[in-house]
């Protein structure tokens, strides 16, 4: 008995060494990856190019195919095993002349009011489109209303973000619909055309634009649509109180356009072990037109370009396939991330593993995660590596858009999760522009996506029932 006791004392401690062997050469590992990513990074000169000098990356502009050539070419240049272009389809639509709106409350008395296009609208009359206004909270509201008190105006959709969510993707969430759908449900109605407040949670002079649908509405029947600042639709709010009949006039001249090719932006790193179970890492190369989307999402797609810089730097070689996947068409059409897990199913590649950042560059907090109980449970035992780092967010629920269809029964799914406080400052607007990215926080963004892709690499999934994790408390 004593000698069985032992025994087991032996391979308890031998057990427990181990562990901590793997603990101490894990921690080794990430701070390597952070020490290169913040001493020796490129992330943010990568950054510096693409939006300054290439700028705003509207799907099927030259931009965008600018934006095509030059990652690509930066890839080549890390010495990859492979580098390469996916072509797809996409939607194509033009701003044309700056938008122009005011509102009118007595003949001759104006007060201009700053908006801006929804992504996909159609454009008013040559003249423009002037009319009466009735404000609703959301698509709710307009069956209350009904068509005699809709038809012949401007619906101005003012619900806006909730200031009690702590979570701003959840106040996003909660209001984006009448962005979306907004016109094609007041046309019902008979609108003539829609005004949305921006998605924002500051008061500011920012219109937001962002994607809109039509739906299946007749192309004779469709209205324009647009977004309006904060400040101006608390003023429109206002002085609709008071004065119910002004009228709004605005006049827009965008354009949609036959779809035209475009592409995804792919480089890989060919695993050493297990070369057909394939990781990827991304963010979407596209943007809006109003600043040079530096947050949304030109910081997603350097800090995933630097994943890969940085196992090349510190000598990694993954085991498993690793992936950068620069998705062309997040913004208004999926089209990229949509392209991607077409080719990918058809070829029936192994994906086990997707990490997109599409949350803006500011300091990393952790990470959002769609994963089974037992999957889920091995990398919050790696939670302890990022405590250094001051990483604490680990979150059933995440990925992102573009990596969203690759969903199966086997894949995890992870979203990096920056602090979200700021995002919707400058989430779709002019001002979302290189000098609100902070070098720093960038730098740590990617790191920590290098860290996390690491540990899957390293640990994987197999065998998951069998051995949670070496690194549990």
């Amino acid at each position: 008995m004593k000698s069985f006791c032992l025994f087991l004392i032996l391979i308890l401690s031998g057990i427990t060494v181990s562990a901590q062997t793997n603990y101490t050469a894990d921690s080794l590992n990430i701070r390597k990856i952070y020490d290169m990513s913040l001493l020796n990074g490129k992330s943010y000169n990568w950054l510096d190019h693409l939006s300054n000098e290439i700028g705003g990356r509207l799907s099927g502009s030259f931009n965008a195919q600018q934006a095509v050539e030059y990652t690509k070419a930066e890839l080549e240049k890390l010495g990859l095993d492979k580098v390469w272009l996916q072509p797809v389809m996409v939607p194509k639509w033009t701003r044309g002349e700056r938008e122009f709106a005011y509102v009118q409350t007595a003949p001759g008395v104006t007060r201009n009011v700053n908006i801006t296009a929804l992504g996909g609208s159609i454009a008013t009359p040559a003249g423009g489109t002037k009319a009466k206004v009735i404000e609703v909270q959301g698509l709710e509201q307009l069956k209350e209303y009904g068509r005699e008190n809709i038809e012949g105006k401007i619906v101005f959709y003012n619900r806006p973000m909730r200031a009690d969510l702590i979570q701003t993707f959840d106040a996003y969430g909660g209001c984006v619909d009448q962005r979306y759908s907004g016109a094609e449900e007041a046309a019902k109605y008979g609108a003539v055309g829609v005004i949305v407040r921006s998605m924002n949670l500051r008061m500011d002079d920012f219109p937001h634009t962002g994607s809109m649908s039509y739906g299946d509405t007749p192309e004779n029947k469709r209205i324009p649509a647009a977004a309006i600042s904060t400040n101006d639709a608390k003023y429109l709010s206002g002085i609709l109180k008071i004065q119910k009949d002004l009228e709004l006039y605005f006049r827009m001249n965008c354009e949609n356009h036959e779809d035209v090719k475009s592409y995804n932006v792919i480089g890989e790193i060919t695993g050493s072990e297990n070369p057909k179970e394939i990781m990827v890492v991304g963010g979407h190369l596209d943007s809006w037109d109003l600043g040079d989307g530096s947050h949304d999402d030109g910081a997603g797609v350097v800090q995933s370009m630097e994943v890969l810089r940085l196992f090349k730097e510190i000598g990694y070689k993954p085991k498993k396939t690793l992936r950068v996947v620069l998705f062309m068409n997040e913004e208004n059409g999926l089209r990229g991330g949509n392209k991607y897990a077409e080719v990918a199913k058809s070829k029936s590649e192994d994906h086990v593993f997707a990490l997109e950042s599409d949350a803006g560059g500011f300091t990393p907090r952790g990470f959002g995660i769609t994963a089974t109980d037992a999957q889920f449970e091995k990398i919050l035992s790696w939670k302890k590596l990022f405590k250094p780092y001051l990483i604490h967010y680990f979150e059933r629920g995440g990925g992102g858009a573009d990596i969203n269809p690759l969903k199966d029964e086997k894949i995890v799914l992870a979203g990096l999760r920056p602090d979200s406080q700021r995002y919707f400052d400058y989430h779709h607007a002019a001002n979302d522009t290189f000098d609100k990215v902070n070098k720093r926080e960038l730098e740590l963004g990617a790191a920590t996506m290098a860290s996390l892709v690491f540990l899957v690499d390293k640990y994987g999934f197999n065998n998951i029932n069998k051995e949670t994790s070496e690194l549990a408390d």
